[in-house]
């Protein structure tokens, strides 16, 4: 695929994106009762377009494509589908990609905006690896994170038909909200633990680039509230505020992430220098 570029590989992955979400809603009005794989495959296929858009992209740079709002979103999007897919191997969580699905076409067409690739520089420049390994971590957590909130989601529909006794809850072939519970937790915790390894490498890099351990910067405040919120959800869980408040708590923190994420990074004289 030497002809098509990192645009090019990526913009179909946006449309298979489109492709699932669209076909989830048939999904839905079966109960997921059949077809999953189709879902599971078409998010597959999407992945390695994503993946072959990223590898060109970060090839042509010569570093992890994490420079501006258009390789972030990318990135973010790419981390909660590999994530989606190596959960989903099980066949009783592959109902995730139904509401994976919507969340990576939304932020897909997003990144396609314009004037969110913005270039600093015409010449490729090889950053040292703690800034890729600082970059990766940081959105890999997001990517933990994203799907987490995806269980949660799955984790209150259920919940809900259950109240209300739905008969889409008693044939739906969905898993037990206990399970749902427990897989979004473990997202959550997986999240923040590569979230912390991913802040723990800011002091080398600021060493390195600017003399000092620790820069006031708005992202980096905004990273330590992040680091903060999921601390204060995963305590919580483990004192047994578990169930709703945790989904919520899950499905709002990484909506919080989403919606302010964009405007930090803009306003970071670090990330903009």
């Amino acid at each position: 695929m030497d002809w098509l570029t990192d645009k090019h590989c990526f913009l179909i992955a946006v449309i298979l994106y489109g492709f699932s979400m669209f076909y989830s809603v048939f999904l839905w009005r079966k109960g997921f009762r059949e077809h999953n794989r189709v879902n599971y495959f078409l998010l597959l296929i999407a992945c390695a377009f994503h993946t072959t858009a990223m590898v060109k992209r970060g090839f042509s740079l010569q570093r992890c494509p994490v420079n501006n709002l258009y390789e972030a979103t990318t990135f973010i999007a790419w981390t909660i589908v590999a994530s989606y897919l190596v959960v989903g191997s099980w066949s009783r969580l592959r109902f995730l990609g139904a509401f994976a699905s919507p969340v990576l076409f939304v932020m897909g067409v997003f990144a396609l905006m314009p004037g969110l690739d913005l270039h600093h520089g015409t010449k490729p420049e090889f950053v040292n690896g703690w800034s890729s390994l600082h970059a990766a971590l940081i959105f890999l957590s997001f990517g933990a994170f994203g799907l987490g909130s995806v269980a949660a989601l799955m984790f209150l529909t259920q919940e809900h038909d259950l109240k209300f006794h739905k008969l889409r809850a008693i044939l739906s072939r969905l898993p037990p909200i206990q399970r749902l519970e427990k897989v979004a937790f473990g997202l959550v915790t997986a999240g923040f633990v590569l979230l912390t390894a991913g802040l723990s490498t800011y002091p080398v890099l600021m060493q390195q680039k600017h003399g000092v351990y620790f820069k006031n910067d708005p992202i980096i405040l905004w990273s330590l509230f992040i680091w903060v919120l999921y601390l204060v959800l995963l305590v919580m869980r483990s004192r047994g505020q578990g169930g709703r408040r945790f989904a919520w708590g899950a499905l709002g923190s990484f909506a919080f992430i989403l919606l302010t994420f964009w405007g930090f990074i803009l306003l970071s004289p670090l990330h903009n220098s």
